[in-house]
């Protein structure tokens, strides 16, 4: 078990004795500084994982493409999509990041907003029109 900032725990297999990990005790500040450069994250600030992530495609009937930790889509009707977490969230005030074909914008559901630990309601607006359209490629990402 991998203990960062005093409380995330995290269980991993034995990692190759060339990053470290073999037959060490691997917890506290060395164990957080290792990970961060397997990563090859520089600097001091803190990582935070995605939580949640999904590529789908939003016209005709739904399907996603690949995902982790989403469980389904629901198709809410046109341009109006709800992402539903395989595993909720500790909680509702996650970040949320979306994209799709540079003609969309996409954000949170304006006109019924749901964001609570088990989905989040997304939409894709024409960016000129500000309608809600279908669009054949959606990506999302849900950090916490």
């Amino acid at each position: 078990m991998i203990i960062l900032n005093g409380t995330t725990g995290i269980t991993t297999p034995d990692i190759d004795s060339t990053a470290g990990f073999d037959g060490e005790d691997s917890t506290g500040d060395v164990a957080a500084a290792r990970i961060t450069v397997a990563l090859n994250a520089a600097g001091s600030a803190p990582l935070y994982a995605c939580r949640a992530w999904v590529n789908f495609n939003g016209t005709g009937t739904v399907a996603i493409r690949a995902s982790g930790n989403v469980s389904s889509i629901t198709d809410n009707g046109t341009g109006d999509y709800t992402v539903n977490f395989a595993t909720a969230m500790p909680d509702a005030n996650y970040s949320f990041q979306a994209n799709g074909s540079t003609s969309k914008t996409y954000n949170e559901q304006d006109v019924a907003p749901v964001r609570n630990t088990a989905a989040i309601k997304m939409c894709a607006r024409e960016s000129s029109s500000n309608i809600f359209v279908d669009t054949s490629q959606v990506s999302a990402a849900i950090f916490r």
